[in-house]
């Protein structure tokens, strides 16, 4: 079976999950944007957690959206303000998931990520959720996805 694993990763956090979703046979797909966020924290949360809350979907400089190949999706969404960090929006529009075996990673500071969890059980029903805090800093949490394929 083959396996893709989309992610974005601000922090490191994505990069981390990526490093054992490779491990586990995935084929990484790390989207980007244009854009940068600051380095200092408040500007951070302000600018990236505003994005978040709206749903924006930024332009990725670097994204495929074909994923016909792959049997298996999994997606890495960083958790700003509770929601899908916007790039993760822009996959979401962009991307055919249908008939897919469906994942989400998501990271969050806190581990939880309520808003975002409920957006996919709305959008993707039959998708699992596997939730990590901070697995850069983290280690053990990256034990969560043992489960995966």
């Amino acid at each position: 079976m083959s396996k893709l694993f989309i992610y974005y990763s601000f922090s490191g956090n994505g990069d981390a999950v990526a490093a054992k979703m490779a491990e586990k046979g995935f084929e990484l797909r790390r989207v980007e944007t244009p854009f940068k966020l600051s380095d200092k924290l408040f500007p951070q949360m302000m600018k990236g957690g505003f994005s978040a809350a709206i749903s924006q979907k930024p332009a990725l400089t670097n994204y495929d959206s074909d994923v016909s190949g792959f049997d298996e999706v999994c997606i890495g969404a960083p958790i700003w303000n509770g929601r899908f960090a916007s790039p993760v929006n822009t996959v979401l529009r962009d991307t055919d998931l249908s008939g897919k075996k469906l994942t989400f990673v998501l990271c969050s500071g806190s581990g939880g990520a309520k808003n975002a969890s409920a957006k996919v059980a709305k959008l993707y029903p039959d998708a699992a959720v596997i939730h990590l805090r901070q697995p850069k800093d983290n280690a053990d949490e990256l034990a969560k996805l043992d489960a995966l394929g």
